[in-house]
């Protein structure tokens, strides 16, 4: 799975790497080293201009947890964070996502977490890894996004509706597999345009697109245990542990 990562770009950065052509300056996110469920994310997105119709590259933030259409309150996305491939394309609360509503998820790498048994000096615990690109390029992480109307709130208000998002994961490759049997599954650059297009919607050309990670080779590193708290932010979290763990 992918339950915690980093995404530190800024986006006007991320706007040129994804070749976008429509960015609301006003709409700002910090920089995370600890990206967790519920929090907003940045996304790229495929859409059609409401005013003129013409089909366009869109970075917006969209609150990681997808709540679907259908849902009655919006408190079921912290339990929809991952989507997996071998099923997204038939899971009622993601297949219309999937045919309709793709898009990638910047991220400059993520956590997974090995169990550390108890020793005679030190209790168990949980060691955190960074798994990212041994390049330092960006991963472009496929998700899904949905649209959820709050009808508590009026029309009018900016708050009336909710745009969500999973990240899809695969089978594990490269250092990753060592530590975690699932990771994110991030889309290649020359496939982002037809894995965006919204006009693109039969489910065996989609998966196609899915059948296994983009080319890239991953690194496994043990970091910081301040990783553990959702509350702890900044690039020191990337430092080596004080104490490392036995190896994965």
């Amino acid at each position: 799975m992918c339950g915690r990562y980093a995404s530190s770009r800024k986006p006007e950065d991320l706007v040129e790497l994804f070749q976008v052509d429509r960015w609301n300056p006003t709409e700002t996110l910090a920089p995370s080293w600890n990206v967790a469920p519920t929090d907003d994310v940045w996304a790229v997105v495929d859409r059609a201009d409401r005013e003129t119709g013409e089909l366009g590259r869109e970075l917006r933030p969209l609150r990681w947890g997808l709540v679907p259409s259908w849902a009655k309150d919006p408190s079921v996305g912290a339990r929809m964070i991952n989507a997996r491939v071998e099923t997204v394309h038939e899971k009622p609360a993601y297949r219309k996502a999937f045919a309709k509503r793709r898009c990638l998820l910047p991220a400059d790498g993520y956590y997974e977490w090995t169990a550390v048994p108890a020793s005679e000096d030190r209790k168990a615990y949980k060691q955190p890894w960074y798994i990212a690109p041994e390049d330092g390029a960006p991963m472009a992480m496929a998700g899904l996004y949905e649209w959820w109307r709050d009808r508590t709130r009026d029309d009018d208000d900016p708050l009336a509706w909710w745009a969500t998002c999973t990240i899809i994961t695969t089978e594990a490759v490269d250092a990753a597999g060592r530590v975690h049997p699932r990771m994110p599954l991030a889309i290649a650059p020359a496939d982002f345009e037809a894995w965006l297009d919204p006009s693109h919607q039969d489910p065996g050309e989609l998966r196609s697109l899915l059948i296994e990670p983009a080319a890239g080779n991953l690194g496994a590193r043990q970091v910081s245990l301040a990783v553990n708290s959702v509350r702890n932010n900044g690039p020191h979290l990337l430092d080596p542990p004080d104490q490392p763990a036995p190896a994965a």
